[in-house]
């Protein structure tokens, strides 16, 4: 089953992916913006990340196609605790070209319309390294998540302590939001 936003259709990696995941996974430029460790790595430890993608697991990662069924960057819902209904998000347009045009937020919208329509999870998270303006103004502002703490210092990049920021929505957030906004509303 596919994953359908109004711009965006997330889908299963598939080894065809692989190619374009290993090149934005060691572009400097996008790793910058992540938290995490970051580390070169080869194809054939992409194949082996690859391998590891369970359908039954706990950890899903979609790659997110535009409407030309190119792929542009990759998505998950990870750390899903199906007990207290809860997931971390994240996202990466990987592919420049395609910022700026809509996607990553119809990909997060169609995230969180699958987690809470579909999956019946209360609530998202996600952190942000706080120098990351264009991620914070996607979800803060575009897609409804608010802000609910900050790590001071948690981050260290280009010599320099960065603070974590927390952010999160619930589903209760998400249906007054799509219903403040009308996202969906187009669809047939």
């Amino acid at each position: 089953m596919n994953i359908k936003g109004n711009k965006v259709t997330l889908r299963a990696i598939e080894e065809k992916d692989l190619e374009l995941l290993h090149q934005w996974s060691n572009d400097p430029s996008i790793n910058y913006m992540l938290g995490g460790w970051h580390f070169p790595s080869s194809m054939q430890d992409q194949k082996k990340w690859f391998q590891s993608l369970s359908l039954s697991s706990n950890n899903q990662r979609f790659s997110v196609d535009n409407e030309e069924g190119e792929l542009i960057g990759m998505a998950n819902l990870v750390e899903i605790n199906w007990k207290d209904g809860n997931a971390f998000h994240g996202i990466i347009i990987g592919n420049t070209a395609q910022r700026g045009k809509g996607y990553a937020v119809d990909t997060v919208m169609a995230v969180e319309r699958y987690a809470f329509e579909e999956l019946r999870l209360e609530r998202l998270d996600t952190t942000i390294i706080a120098y990351n303006e264009a991620s914070l103004n996607l979800y803060l502002k575009k897609c409804g998540w608010k802000e609910e703490g900050r790590k001071k210092d948690y981050y260290f990049r280009k010599n320099a302590r960065w603070d974590q920021v927390i952010i999160g929505i619930t589903a209760q957030d998400y249906f007054d939001f799509i219903a403040s906004n009308n996202y969906w509303n187009d669809e047939a």
